[in-house]
């Protein structure tokens, strides 16, 4: 019998190009377990294609999602992964290996979690890469680290599989929906106690909010005290200025 962390696991395509890597994805999924299947629809595919090169795992593509983008698509998300080797200034500053991603979806679970993985010709782009809290990176070669992406999906599930283990818990994370509506709170606590002082802090505070509540795997009892925080400093502040 599968494990049921592996029903909290979605893998997210952005914009496929190839059906044969759609379809090599798909029997990479079903090998290990893996059943949810959201692609970022660029255009219309070869059905038969696809069901050539998924052999026996073509309902994995029968049962897909379509979204029209990313962030629509991670909006039911409790944990949402950018599985990605490149590195830069607007991108994540610490990013799990498969092995130890596999091991955090094990703390998530049951809440959904979305593994979010790039183009074929050039991956995925700096604000695709921020809509997610975490980064994946497969080890490889510096003489040819690309790695094709039914392969990277597969190493991936792989790991996923192999840690995971039957659970049981009443846990459950928030999602995407919940943590953006806290960001925005906690962020207009912040603004009216002058926290911003430069023209893009706002910007950067809420993107590392939301990926450090996504992190923390918060339940809806936990983020209600973690916002608690922000509004009883801010009343103070106005508390403050009143006896003044």
């Amino acid at each position: 019998m599968v494990p049921s962390l592996l029903d909290s696991i979605e893998i997210i395509l952005v914009e496929p190009h190839e059906e044969g890597n759609i379809g090599s994805v798909c029997r990479a999924m079903k090998t290990m377990g893996l059943h949810s299947l959201t692609i970022i629809k660029e255009h219309e595919y070869n059905i038969d294609r696809i069901k050539t090169l998924s052999v026996h795992a073509f309902d994995i593509w029968e049962k897909r999602e379509e979204r029209k983008s990313l962030e629509e698509a991670l909006l039911s998300s409790s944990f949402s992964v950018a599985a990605t080797r490149r590195k830069g200034k607007l991108r994540k500053l610490s990013t799990y290996s498969p092995e130890d991603l596999a091991k955090k979806a094990g703390e998530v679970a049951p809440s959904r979690i979305s593994i979010v993985f790039g183009r074929e010709a050039d991956g995925l782009r700096d604000d695709e890469v921020n809509l997610c809290s975490s980064v994946v990176t497969i080890p490889t070669s510096e003489e040819f680290p690309s790695l094709n992406l039914a392969q990277a999906v597969q190493i991936i599930a792989y790991e996923l599989y192999k840690n995971a283990l039957p659970y049981k818990t009443d846990r459950v994370s928030v999602d995407k929906e919940r943590i953006k509506k806290a960001v925005e709170d906690i962020s207009s606590y912040l603004s009216g106690i002058g926290y911003y002082k430069w023209g893009e802090e706002e910007k950067w505070t809420r993107i590392l909010l939301s990926d450090f509540i996504e992190r923390a795997s918060l339940t809806e009892g936990e983020l209600k005290r973690f916002e608690k925080i922000f509004s009883k400093r801010e009343k103070i502040e106005k508390y403050k200025d009143i006896e003044k």
